[in-house]
């Protein structure tokens, strides 16, 4: 992608006595310092006016430096080059969970920088991208962002000191964005703790690292706007807004406070055009720093699941509820195979406290669910018809937090839907709120395509939904492996695909 970097100089006719201008100019700018640190009054004195601009003219205010901290931080962050095969996928796109043609498609967009590539490359071609990412452990480990490395067939990390070093993917999480790299530098590296951006306040001066426009080494300043933002990206979106002037290329960089401490992961920048306006939004340090310490262990991040369809409670819905505010979250239904099916919940109840937290906001059940393990017993504390109930339920483990492995279920050489290279996961309340899927929609989820594989090359994308497999509905991942492995003795399977809710079939070929 070939930017245009035009400069803008402004020109004015010579004065026709540039001594005695410059003179005037520097007495007003000494007038308007003493106003600006005297509180607006003036003092009067009677020494001459300045006859010559000098440096003793005028007293540069005191302006914020951070060059002590770039110093000390900027070995830590690198550079991630990312060979892909060429399909829509991977292409330049609007912000995860936002679908191409939906009406803020063209103002939430990615940062990742792909120079030079054509958007709609066909398939079969490689594309270059560029993002930014940094080292947490000396031992090479460095933090990203997931869509940065999603889909790569090469990954490519380059240091502060323009070595070059091939990555390895230790993990990915998708829900949050955040993956995990590994490099073999043969000697330690310079590394940044990742913090906690809780104690960070709204006005706070911070500092935005990486790689825009694959300049690599870049520094902007600029403050937090706002904390807690939704995006619509996710069920765990709570991002950190800031100011700070960020463009393509960004993405996957460390978000400094200043003191230099890492409190954010750039992820994703509120534009019409693709390039910087002054509104980014940060992963909190804290969110990166848990799913981080998940991937260096198990590779994947397993998080708890109640198997409930959720709404908020709105101030018609709180009035006929009897409920005092707005406070908790309403469930609209109960999944007949999740973890609350057979528990004393129903559709209707308004959940008020999970696991003694009072639930405030609507995305505060999901998160606590989330961040709870699969096994533990959780009491909710509800209202149900007006009358307060408690039911104690076990948290089960969310579909598709398990290791890709496990996933798959099938052996090496089974044609399963690995076999195609599709990564399968059943509709979760979380999925059909991003897909915005009515109540009676069936189908399995497309949590990842290999790039590569007989589904990439068909053009099945991830984030599709596959209805039906051969002519038969579908409704598990389980359903469609049966399905994909009747079909193997014909040489190809037909699949219903649903985009954006546009439904096609697609005939698949196994592999040779």
């Amino acid at each position: 992608m070939a930017t245009d970097h035009t400069t803008h100089a402004r020109t004015s006719r010579t004065p026709t006595h540039p001594r005695k201008t410059l003179t005037r100019c520097a007495v007003a700018a000494a007038v308007a310092l003493a106003l600006a640190i005297g509180g607006g009054v003036a003092a009067q004195s009677s020494a001459p006016p300045a006859t010559t601009l000098g440096a003793a003219a005028v007293v540069a205010p005191s302006m914020p430096s951070f060059a002590d901290v770039v110093e000390r931080v900027a070995p830590a962050v690198v550079n991630v080059t990312v060979i892909a095969s060429g399909t829509p996928e991977h292409q330049p796109r609007s912000h995860p969970g936002l679908p191409e043609g939906a009406p803020m498609d063209e103002f939430f967009k990615r940062f990742f920088e792909q120079p030079g590539m054509p958007h709609g490359t066909p398939g079969g071609r490689h594309l270059q991208g560029a993002g930014s990412g940094f080292v947490i452990d000396p031992t090479g480990l460095v933090a990203t962002n997931n869509h940065v490395v999603d889909g790569a067939n090469e990954i490519t990390v380059t240091l502060n000191d323009a070595s070059k070093h091939k990555a390895i993917v230790v993990g990915r999480d998708e829900k949050t964005d955040v993956a995990l790299l590994k490099i073999d530098a043969g000697h330690p590296l310079p590394f940044v703790d990742l913090a906690d951006s809780r104690s960070v306040r709204v006005g706070d001066w911070v500092l935005a690292v990486g790689n825009p426009f694959g300049l690599g080494g870049s520094v902007t300043a600029g403050i937090v706007s706002a904390r807690g933002r939704d995006i619509n990206a996710g069920p765990y979106d709570d991002y950190i807004q800031i100011d700070a002037p960020i463009n393509r290329g960004n993405s996957g960089g460390p978000l400094f406070d200043g003191f230099g401490r890492v409190i954010g992961v750039n992820t994703a920048i509120y534009s019409p055009t693709g390039g910087n306006v002054g509104i980014g939004f940060a992963i909190p340090a804290e969110t990166v720093k848990a799913v981080v310490a998940e991937l260096r262990t198990g590779g994947h991040v397993e998080r708890g699941w109640l198997g409930l369809q959720i709404q908020p409670v709105t101030e018609e819905i709180a009035t006929a509820l009897g409920l005092t505010g707005t406070a908790g979250v309403l469930v609209a239904d109960v999944l007949p195979d999740g973890p609350a099916a057979g528990s004393e919940l129903k559709p209707g109840d308004a959940i008020l406290k999970a696991g003694g937290q009072t639930i405030n906001d609507y995305k505060d059940l999901p998160k606590l669910v989330a961040a709870t393990k699969a096994g533990t017993e959780m009491k909710l504390e509800l209202v149900r018809a007006g009358t307060p109930q408690e039911v104690t339920l076990k948290v089960g483990a969310m579909p598709g937090s398990e290791p890709q492995a496990k996933n798959d279920d099938q052996g090496a050489g089974d044609q399963g839907p690995a076999q195609l290279g599709l990564a399968l996961a059943p509709l979760t309340p979380e999925i059909r709120q991003q897909l915005d899927l009515l109540p009676d929609a069936y189908g399995v989820f497309v949590a990842r395509v290999q790039a590569g594989s007989p589904a990439d090359e068909a053009g099945i994308e991830a984030g599709s939904l596959i209805s039906m497999v051969g002519g038969q509905p579908v409704s598990t991942p389980a359903q469609v492996t049966e399905a994909v492995r009747a079909a193997a003795k014909r040489g190809a399977v037909m699949l219903r695909v649903e985009k954006d809710g546009r439904p096609m079939f697609i005939a698949v070929p196994f592999k040779a």
